[in-house]
């Protein structure tokens, strides 16, 4: 496994038709305006679900495109009210415990999660042809913030940030792979597909969650709050895409790692953006609870899923998805689970199209664990009956080794609402699977492999169908850990490499090369 030596401590205006509603004792309803420079304020509005022709105008040559997307929108007038707040996990808009997304915060009176809460009577208004043509109006534009996966579903995101403050890479809009090879090969599967998060600005799928998180502690700052920087505690990926998005808006970034236990690629990526990295003689679990320690004490801002700001941004790519198959809900979504924010983020996304109208139902949902870091399996194993946190091992996928998961409540509530299920992977297993899908074309990331085990176990089982349409999350890029993959396919992790394809060793000569080429395609005649 690798592990660096680095560091080693020893709409313009659309006015919408709202959706009809009974008359009764409900009170009259408000057309509210929706705005977006998407949608071009001069267009004749003729059918409510299909917004105007776009403008044919570009930009001043002394715009940028904050600057064209502020001039808009100060010629549109008045701007919807929609609205979101920090509630108690599980508890609604109306709950009497709630608080301000202006408001530092990351638990509630009870020591509990929080939950970024929207009003959905006022996203109800709307119905949901409206919201999926807004959404599909904005897909590959460069208008500011639109062109974002995140920010394309800035409403359901984070509604009253000014556009000024966003701070964007445009990610999302990341690649929805058909497996096609790999699900007919290993398979029999006809309709299996990869989200490829992890082609994304830093190669995460962390970059979603992080660019919502970055741009409101940007706001808060503006607004001359005490924050002084941001912090997390990381098995790689969420100090990258901190580290990035701080550096993009100019904010400090601190980043707690644990010494020795991810790649070179990941480590790199924090000290290339300008954070000042601490490596530490501990695992994930001690790093965080360092980090809150010490946010609890200094004016930095905890970047940690703990803070559901950034489910906000992740819960996107389950909307994105959709939007991928013209809104048609895939049977199952696999997502690998470390500290297991990801997994209900992507519920949280399902269901908000759910409950607007955008789709009728949400997919089932499958958390898959590496074996040495599975609380949650055991926990589920357990039929839900004691949870019980675990020492986690040493795994190739280094993200999820994680054996006290913060967002442990928050999992069980989506598995729980979407008939999910939870699977595991050992070391081997999660390698070979990773080392298959490479030979089909693709080129995963090892928490990749987690999920395409849990795919091939259910798959074996009987549970996912040869015809079910599936998702699997790969959460990062393959490029982040060429160290263990070289050491797979070169035979240096001891029982390991059935798929292992190393390079072969030939002489410089006509005949050498030949006799090497005639039975490598004489190999591959005979496997068709």
């Amino acid at each position: 496994m690798a592990s660096s030596s680095l560091f080693n401590p020893c709409v313009s205006t659309l006015i919408p038709k709202p959706r009809s509603i009974h008359q009764g004792k409900h009170r009259p309803v408000t057309i509210i305006k929706c705005t977006s420079p998407t949608f071009d304020p001069s267009s004749p509005i003729t059918n409510i679900n299909s917004p105007p022709a776009p403008a044919k105008h570009r930009r001043l040559a002394e715009e940028n495109i904050r600057d064209e997307a502020r001039r808009q929108r100060s010629t549109e007038g008045e701007r919807h009210s929609f609205t979101a707040k920090y509630v108690p996990f599980n508890a609604g808009f109306d709950s009497l415990e709630w608080y301000s997304l202006d408001e530092i915060v990351y638990r509630s009176r009870s020591g509990g999660l929080l939950d970024v809460q929207h009003d959905m009577e006022a996203l109800r208004k709307f119905d949901g042809a409206y919201w999926r043509s807004l959404f599909d109006s904005r897909v590959g534009k460069t208008t500011w913030p639109y062109g974002s996966g995140v920010w394309s579903k800035k409403e359901w995101v984070l509604p009253e940030i000014d556009e000024d403050d966003i701070v964007s890479a445009f990610e999302g809009n990341t690649n929805l792979f058909w497996a096609e090879r790999f699900g007919k090969q290993f398979l029999e599967m006809n309709d299996l597909w990869v989200k490829h998060c992890g082609i994304s600005h830093t190669g995460s799928f962390k970059d979603l969650g992080m660019t919502v998180l970055v741009s409101q502690v940007n706001r808060l700052r503006k607004m001359k709050r005490p924050v002084v920087g941001v912090g997390c505690a990381s098995t790689g990926d969420t100090s990258a895409a901190l580290s990035a998005y701080c550096a993009s808006a100019g904010i400090p970034s601190i980043v707690f790692l644990p010494a020795n236990k991810i790649s070179t690629a990941q480590l790199v990526q924090p000290i290339a953006n300008g954070a000042l990295v601490l490596s530490i003689d501990t695992d994930f679990d001690g790093c965080m609870k360092l980090i809150r320690e010490i946010t609890s004490e200094l004016p930095i801002y905890l970047a940690n899923s703990l803070n559901s700001l950034r489910l906000e941004g992740q819960k996107t790519a389950a909307i994105e998805i959709l939007q991928q198959f013209d809104w048609q809900v895939p049977d199952w979504v696999i997502v690998p689970g470390g500290n297991l924010g990801n997994i209900y983020a992507f519920y949280k996304g399902f269901k908000m199209c759910q409950e607007l109208g955008l789709v009728d139902r949400i997919p089932r949902l499958v958390c898959a664990q590496a074996a040495n870091a599975n609380p949650l399996y055991l926990y589920y194993k357990s039929e839900w009956k004691e949870f019980k946190p675990v020492k986690a091992n040493r795994t190739f996928a280094s993200a999820i080794q994680i054996g006290d998961p913060v967002s442990i409540d928050r999992a069980v509530y989506a598995l729980q609402n979407s008939n999910g299920i939870v699977e595991e992977a050992t070391e081997e297993e999660l390698m070979d699977a990773m080392a298959q899908a490479d030979s089909t074309g693709m080129f995963v990331c090892p928490h990749t492999g987690v999920a395409l085990t849990a795919l091939i176990k259910l798959r074996n089982s009987g549970v996912i169908g040869p015809g079910d349409r599936t998702v699997v999350v790969s959460t990062a890029h393959g490029l982040k850990f060429t160290h263990s993959k070289t050491d797979y396919h070169s035979g240096a992790i001891p029982g390991m490499g059935q798929f292992a394809n190393p390079p072969v060793s030939v002489q410089a000569d006509y005949g050498s090369v030949m006799d090497v080429l005639k039975d490598f395609l004489s190999s591959k005649k005979s496997n068709r």
